[in-house]
């Protein structure tokens, strides 16, 4: 009992400090076509319109998730510096759960954040995410760079979209 305690205790621990990059076996690739429902419930925002002036970074969460809250929290701490990278906050959780995160957060209030729902679950089919958070880092050019699983401090998200 005491072995499975201390094995539930690390792995939770382990979602607390930044990961190493995962190979999701399609870096290089462009990025995908889908749509998200923006949080004021009417507006569509496709994939192809997503600007190509600055990387994206794709951060899929859960609104209920500890790590992901961690995660934003941190990414918002540090936006000054992360002004370069365009973040796509997406969820398949119900939207009302997704508006109630972004008002926590204040994110509409950072204009290269965008947050909304993937009705159509496709960028989780895309990837095969197993996990929250997933964050998927793309250049310039629209391809990807690498992904993470689990939270990953704001100066190495910085450092992946600028490579």
């Amino acid at each position: 009992m005491k072995n499975i305690i201390q094995l539930v205790l690390i792995s939770s621990l382990a979602g607390c400090f930044s990961s190493e990059p995962q190979k999701s076996g399609k870096e290089g690739q462009s990025m995908p076509e889908f749509s998200i429902l923006l949080t004021d419930s009417t507006t569509w925002l496709r994939s192809a319109k997503f600007p190509n002036d600055k990387a994206s970074i794709f951060f899929y969460f859960s609104p209920y998730c500890s790590f992901c809250k961690a995660q934003t929290k941190n990414i918002v701490e540090n936006i000054d510096n992360l002004k370069n990278i365009n973040f796509y906050f997406i969820s398949y959780f119900p939207l009302s759960a997704v508006k109630e995160f972004n008002n926590e957060y204040k994110l509409s209030k950072y204009p290269n954040i965008i947050v909304g729902l993937d009705s159509a679950n496709a960028v989780n089919d895309y990837f095969e995410i197993p996990a929250f958070p997933y964050l998927a880092i793309y250049g310039k050019n629209k391809k990807l760079k690498k992904t993470f699983i689990g939270k990953i401090y704001s100066h190495q998200l910085k450092k992946v979209a600028e490579e």
